[in-house]
This record gives structure tokens, C-alpha cells and sequence, in this order.
């Protein structure tokens, strides 16, 4: 025992005295793993680890050291130089090889060059200078992602011709996806602070063999800020605030982040807040956008108020708070244990394509408000590495914990009756990931899932008269659960420095359960329940070849999956003006199947062209469609008859499309660049080939970047294509309420473009203002299929601060 006990004395001891250098990107401070670490001689050598850390007991203090990562600038340095330098070496990317480091293909950090999927990076930087005002802007800011919006308090992303539920969303590698993602629009991404986010990976196309269900059509990896340990005696000290304000909706935004790190142990908090007022839309543009009047309740009494103000959307305001805990323990290099405490909270906001719609000669509803949207997640995070076990090199365990809360008010005009529906599901999962090198050229990832949800619901119709409270229909089936459990495996080979071949397979098993007994007073459903036990079986393989440094090519072919939740079983709700869905036992996954080919053409890393074409059929689509319930076809629903509707297997999609980015340097300081992005696509409605609802207009961006060591300068276009009337989905012609009318009359969605201004000016080495004019010709506008007009001239000031 005393033998044992010196032995631990003497290696401590040892770790505290070791020289430990950590090697991070310079513009982001993200740790780089894979860095090696050589002599003049090479008779030296280290590797940095996952945290970007090696020890440099070896050399010598004037001897010259070497840091080289295939993805950045060589650089060489005196270990008596880094010492100086707190034992930081900062590595610059190369031009053409920034961002190449991803996660999200693997949970494994992998270059770039080796993945047969297109995945779009956003670091840190990118996303200060981009001043997001939330993360569903910030995913719209790459040119890649489509952003719809039902109110300002929304951001409902589409990714190759898909949306909400057939996309998935994670957070530190813990799936956001729940029991409840619906088809409808999906605001669940803003509950992600961008202010927290270190960066953010977008695989667009299917990623089912390594996330499962949902991930059809592409996957939103946010990555938070990780707590930062100290490399020497003293404390490690970081603290930054920031605070921004843009004119378009006043808005109003405070944030504060603070690290304080040990040897073993690191601490990061952040807190933000943001307080929106009313959105103003653009003065140029079609008079439908306008709101002539809204609703109000005076005395007791809801009347119809004049706007004296027209562009001005009221009510669309709202607040949210973002709190961000980690805390970080490494006991040994090849050890750490990280802990993450999430929690979001929106403040009570207007759906506001729902307050324009109107019935006869007046608006039809007086309220029609989401309730509070709260997001809480604990993540425990396990991470070992090893070099002699059999099973793996690397191995991360993470189990989570998430809350998600949210609730929807809505009240007729002049009505006495109150709709209230709240629903909270609590998410328990858990990841067991490996990585293992099998040779020199090739390498197996490979691990375990299972995720249980809960499904709280409650219905009740509240008189404003009376105070009195009485039960109804709830959204969902109360108590229900689902379950996921799922192992998978994903192979890498790359015989030589141009070629890579990946494939992988995932098995999926998915129950769930939901009884209707409570809502089976008010629907008169023919079963009190539904069992799901079903089965899917994902694969995908890839290559990436370069011949040369000119060209590399991109294959991929994969299928991916989405089982049916308890959105898909069991909601009841109002899908449009007289329709309502109800629950349907007879569900099965739906499957897609698709084909990427890309090809980049880099001349001298002056020119950089990269595009890709894609193809995906999707067949059993879960979609909406007309139903019966008891042999009728309408029922009466919050008061109203409407016809019946349910979530069936009847549809097939077929869906496609080409994307295209190019890179112009013109010098080290100014740059083009530009992205557009092409889709198509059809699904099948009884027979007939319509266009498919989630198929975004054409549309892209272009830049002009300029920057020096202080000043970065960005003047950029975004623009839109037209979505004639017959261009439009059936779901959507119906909609006129959220569109422009045509000389026919009929809805459309117009082209539109902005023109905007971004600086940002380094003031001092800890002080930086960024400043953007936004929709400079104050273009009114809407995104597709949204109920809110896009802001109107918009100027944005930030200030941020680092101690």
C-alpha cells in the first residue's frame, strides 16, 4: 500500500511539473488534436491530444520546436519563446483548408478532406463578425439553410428540400429531437444561444447511420464553448461582455461569459439576454405584408384597432434568457469528465401568422400566443483515451437529461372561451462512442444509443367572464412515451493520401406507447390506445477522391429514416382554418434513399469552385391527408366543424437539386465569395405529382470580404427566386392569409434581394465593435412560407469586451 501511494506521490508530482503546452486555432482559441510536435532532428516527438495538449519535458529550452497539422501554417518556435507565451502556440488555418476539422460526420473529430458528405462549418469568428440575433439567423447566414418564420420568436429551418422533423438538431452530440416534433414549423433551434456557440457544424443530406431517426434531410451540430483549463501555477482567467442593438425590432441584448481555470479543474458560466420589441418590415414592396389593424381588449371588450403605423408588426415582441454552466475535471491527460447545464426561456410571444387571418370582414382571432418556450439540459460527458486497449482508441460516454416545456393560448375574436394546451416532455438518453485505429489506414467508429421520452399534456378552455375553468382535448395523449435504441458502426479506409472510402450501418429499434383513454370523451376515437414496435435498418458508403491538389471528387450514398413519434400517433390540433388531425394507429417509418456527387476545383487556392448535385426519393412519407374518424369526415373542434385530417403513410417524394460556392481571392485582404443553391422537387397526392411544401425558392448570397489585422469589411447581397401560385404546395395555395396575391388574385411568393454593409474594428487587443446596415434599400419582403415580413432597414451595433 505504501508502495502504491509513493508511486501516485511521484506521478503527480510529475504532472505538476511537466510542461504542457496547448495548441489552438488563432482566430477561435479551439483546441486542435493530431498536432505533431518535432525537432530540427526528428528524433523528438509528441502529438497533441484531444484537448490540444502534449507535454514538452523532451526538449530542450533553445531548441527549436516544430508544430505541424496538415489543415494549418507550420509554425516553429523556441520552447524558451512558448514558455513566455503561457505555453499557448497558436496555429493559423491554411486558405483553403479553414474549417476542416468537423465532428458531427463521425462524433469524432476527423478532417474534412475525408468525408464523402458536404458539411458546412461556422467557428467562432464567423459567428461574432455575423452578430447573429439568433441561431436560427446564424444557420441562415451560410447560404445553405432556409429559414422560415410563423413570428419573430421562430426560426424553422429547411435543408435540401426538408424541414422540422425530418431534420435533427444536436447539442454537444445530445439529440434536441423529441417525442413531439411536429411536421409544422419548429422553433425549438432558438433556444440555442449563439453567444455560447464555439461552432457549428450542417451535414446537409441524410445522417442516419450515425444520429438515427429524423436525420433525413440534414443535421444542425451546435458545439458550445468548452471550459478552459490552466497550464501553469496561476489561475486561468477569461471573461467577455457584449452587448448589441439593432433598430428594425429595437432590440436589446446584454451577455456576460466568464472562465476560470485550475491544472484539473475549469469553470465556464454564460448568461445572456435579449428583450425584442414589435418587428418593422420594409417600405418597398407588396401592400399585402402590411397590417392595416389588430386586436385589442378594452375594458373587457376585443375590438379592432387601426395601426398607425402599418409596417409595424404588432404584437411580435418578446424576451429570452440563455444560462450556459460547464464544469470540467482532468485528472490525467488521457482522462476528463465534463458536466453542462443548459436552460432557456422565451417570455410568452404572438404566433403572428395566426393574428392576420381573418373570417368574413374581421380578424379571426383576438389572442394566439405561444406560452413560455423552456429548454433545460444536463449533459454528463465521459471522455478516455487509450493506446493499448483492443476495443478502442478513444471511447465517450454521455448521458443527458432535457426538459422541453411549451404551451399555446389561443382565443376567438369576441369569444368568452380561452383555449389553454401546455405540453412537457422529459428526454432521457444515453451515447456510448468509440474510435478505434485498425491499421495505419484504417479506422472503426462505432457505439450504442437509447433515448426514453415522456409526454405530459393537458387541455382546458378557460371563460374570461366566468374565471372558470373546465377540461378539453389535450394535443397529445398524456403519459404516452418513445423509445429509441439503436448500435451502429461506421468504417474508414484510406489506402493513400487521395483516396477515402467510408461506409457504415445502423440498426434502429423504435417503441411507442400512448393511450387515448382521457381524450377518448371528447373524440370517440374506435381504440383507447396504440402500441409501436418497429424496426430500421440505415446504411450509407462513400468515397472522396484527389487526384490532385486541383480537383476532388465526392460520392455518397445512404438511406436514413424517421419513425413515427407521438406527434405522428396521437396529436390533436387545428392544422389550418376548418381542419383539425387526429391520432391514427396505422403508422410506419418512412424511408429516404439518396445520391450525392460533388466535385471542388481549387487553381492555386485563387479560384475555388465547389458544387454537388443531389437526388433523394422518400417513400412512406408521413403526411398530412384527409381521413375519417367514426365514418365522418368532419367533427366539431374548439367550436368550429372542420373537416378530419391525420398523419398517414401516402405519399411519396421525390426531391432534388444542385448547390454551387465559389472563392475568389483576390489578395491575402479581399475575397468573393458566393453560394446558390437550386431545388426541385414533387411528392405524390392521390395519384398526382404536386409540389412538395418544404421545397425552398432558389436562392444564394454573394460577398465581398476585405480585412486587415483590425478591420474586416463585408458587403454582401442575399436574394430569393419567385414561387408562382402552381409552383406553390396545395397546403399552401390555401394560405393566402401569409402570402401576395397575383393579378389573378391567387397567392404567390415573390423574388426578392437585400443589400447590406457588416464591419468589424478591432479598437484595442480586448475591445471590438462590430456595426452592420442591413437591408439598405428597406426591401418588404417575406421569406417562403412565412407569416412575418423580414426586417426592414435594420442598423445592428454590437460591443464586446474581453478581460
Amino acid at each position: 500500500m505504501k508502495f502504491t501511494l509513493s508511486v501516485l506521490f511521484i506521478f503527480s508530482l510529475a504532472i505538476c511539473n511537466s510542461q504542457t503546452v496547448r495548441v489552438v486555432e488563432d482566430a477561435t482559441n479551439t483546441p486542435i488534436s493530431g498536432v505533431t510536435i518535432f525537432n530540427t532532428k526528428k528524433n523528438k516527438s509528441a502529438i497533441t491530444n484531444l484537448e490540444g495538449e502534449a507535454s514538452l519535458d523532451q526538449f530542450s529550452e533553445d531548441e527549436m520546436i516544430y508544430f505541424q497539422n496538415i489543415l494549418y501554417i507550420k509554425k516553429a518556435l523556441k520552447k524558451s519563446d512558448i514558455k513566455k507565451d503561457n505555453y499557448i502556440v497558436y496555429l493559423t488555418p491554411s486558405i483553403e483548408n479553414l474549417d476542416q476539422v468537423v465532428v458531427s460526420a463521425s462524433k469524432f473529430e476527423q478532417s474534412k478532406r475525408d468525408i464523402p458528405q458536404t458539411i458546412v462549418n461556422i467557428n467562432a469568428g464567423d459567428i461574432q463578425f455575423e452578430n447573429p440575433q439568433t441561431s436560427a439567423d446564424l444557420l441562415e447566414s451560410t447560404g445553405n439553410v432556409y429559414i422560415q418564420k410563423s413570428q419573430l420568436g421562430g426560426g424553422s429551418p429547411m435543408i435540401r428540400g426538408f424541414s422540422t422533423n425530418r431534420l435533427l438538431i444536436t447539442v454537444d452530440g445530445v439529440r434536441m429531437n423529441n417525442a413531439i416534433f411536429r411536421g409544422g414549423n419548429l422553433q425549438n433551434v432558438i433556444s440555442v444561444d449563439p453567444f455560447s456557440v464555439q461552432n457549428t457544424e450542417i451535414t446537409l443530406g441524410a445522417g442516419s447511420v450515425v444520429y438515427g431517426s429524423d436525420a433525413i434531410g440534414g443535421v444542425m451540430s451546435f458545439y458550445s464553448k468548452k471550459p478552459q483549463l490552466s497550464y501553469r501555477d496561476s489561475l486561468y482567467f477569461n471573461a467577455n461582455v457584449a452587448t448589441r442593438y439593432a433598430t428594425a425590432n429595437k432590440e436589446k441584448t446584454g451577455h456576460i461569459d466568464v472562465n476560470f481555470g485550475l491544472k484539473k479543474w475549469a469553470f465556464l458560466t454564460s448568461v445572456s439576454y435579449t428583450d425584442f420589441d414589435d418587428l418593422r418590415m420594409g417600405a418597398h414592396g407588396p401592400e399585402d405584408y402590411l397590417r392595416p389593424e389588430y386586436v385589442e381588449t378594452i375594458n373587457g371588450e376585443d375590438v379592432i384597432v387601426q395601426n398607425n403605423i402599418p409596417r409595424i408588426q404588432t404584437p411580435t415582441g418578446y424576451d429570452q434568457i440563455n444560462v450556459l454552466q460547464k464544469v470540467k475535471y482532468e485528472p490525467f491527460e488521457d482522462l476528463s469528465f465534463d458536466l453542462g447545464l443548459y436552460y432557456t426561456t422565451t417570455s410568452s410571444y404572438s404566433r403572428y401568422d395566426r393574428l392576420i387571418r381573418y373570417r368574413d370582414e374581421n380578424l379571426r382571432s383576438a389572442e394566439w400566443n405561444y406560452g413560455p418556450q423552456r429548454w433545460f439540459m444536463g449533459n454528463f460527458q465521459v471522455t478516455k483515451l487509450s493506446s493499448s486497449s483492443n476495443l478502442y482508441d478513444k471511447v465517450q460516454a454521455t448521458l443527458a437529461y432535457q426538459n422541453f416545456q411549451e404551451s399555446r393560448l389561443d382565443r376567438d375574436f369576441q369569444s368568452e372561451e380561452r383555449n389553454i394546451r401546455e405540453e412537457a416532455v422529459d428526454a432521457y438518453s444515453l451515447n456510448v462512442d468509440l474510435e478505434k485505429d485498425l491499421n495505419e489506414r484504417s479506422k472503426l467508429f462505432y457505439g450504442l444509443e437509447y433515448v426514453y421520452n415522456h409526454v405530459k399534456s393537458t387541455g382546458e378552455t378557460f371563460n374570461i367572464v366566468s374565471n372558470t375553468t373546465s377540461p378539453t382535448v389535450s394535443r397529445y395523449p398524456n403519459g404516452s412515451n418513445w423509445q429509441s435504441i439503436a448500435a451502429y458502426a461506421s468504417f474508414k479506409h484510406k489506402p493513400n493520401a487521395k483516396f477515402v472510402f467510408q461506409s457504415g450501418l445502423r440498426y434502429n429499434h423504435i417503441l411507442a406507447n400512448a393511450d387515448f383513454k382521457a381524450n377518448n370523451q371528447y373524440l370517440n376515437l374506435p381504440f383507447d390506445g396504440t402500441e409501436l414496435n418497429t424496426g430500421a435498418l440505415t446504411g450509407t458508403a462513400g468515397i472522396r477522391w484527389i487526384p490532385n491538389d486541383m480537383i476532388q471528387w465526392k460520392f455518397n450514398a445512404s438511406t436514413a429514416f424517421r419513425a413515427p413519434n407521438i406527434d405522428d400517433i396521437g396529436k390533436v390540433f387545428d392544422s389550418e382554418p376548418g381542419s383539425v388531425v387526429v391520432p391514427n394507429q396505422h403508422l410506419k417509418p418512412e424511408y429516404a434513399y439518396g445520391g450525392e456527387l460533388g466535385l471542388k476545383l481549387n487553381f492555386d487556392e485563387v479560384f475555388i469552385i465547389d458544387m454537388a448535385t443531389y437526388y433523394t426519393f422518400l417513400d412512406n412519407a408521413l403526411i398530412r391527408r384527409d381521413f375519417t374518424l367514426n365514418g365522418e369526415s368532419q367533427i366539431e373542434y374548439d367550436g368550429e366543424l372542420s373537416n378530419v385530417q391525420a398523419i398517414q403513410n401516402a405519399s411519396k417524394n421525390w426531391i432534388y437539386g444542385f448547390e454551387a460556392g465559389i472563392q475568389l481571392n483576390f489578395s491575402k485582404q479581399f475575397k468573393l465569395t458566393s453560394q446558390y443553391n437550386i431545388i426541385g422537387g414533387t411528392e405524390e397526392d392521390e395519384g398526382v405529382e404536386v409540389p412538395v411544401r418544404h421545397i425552398a425558392p432558389n436562392f444564394g448570397n454573394t460577398h465581398f470580404v476585405w480585412q486587415n489585422d483590425k478591420v474586416q469589411i463585408d458587403a454582401f447581397a442575399e436574394y430569393n427566386n419567385e414561387l408562382s401560385f402552381t409552383q406553390l404546395a396545395p397546403s399552401e395555395q390555401v394560405k393566402d392569409y401569409i402570402y401576395a396575391l397575383d393579378r389573378n388574385g391567387n397567392p404567390y411568393a415573390p423574388s426578392w434581394y437585400t443589400l447590406n454593409l457588416r464591419t468589424q474594428y478591432d479598437i484595442t487587443d480586448a475591445a471590438t465593435i462590430v456595426a452592420s446596415l442591413e437591408n439598405i434599400t428597406d426591401q418588404r419582403y417575406q421569406t417562403y412560407s412565412s407569416g412575418i415580413a423580414a426586417p426592414g432597414r435594420n442598423f445592428i451595433v454590437s460591443l464586446r469586451y474581453s478581460l
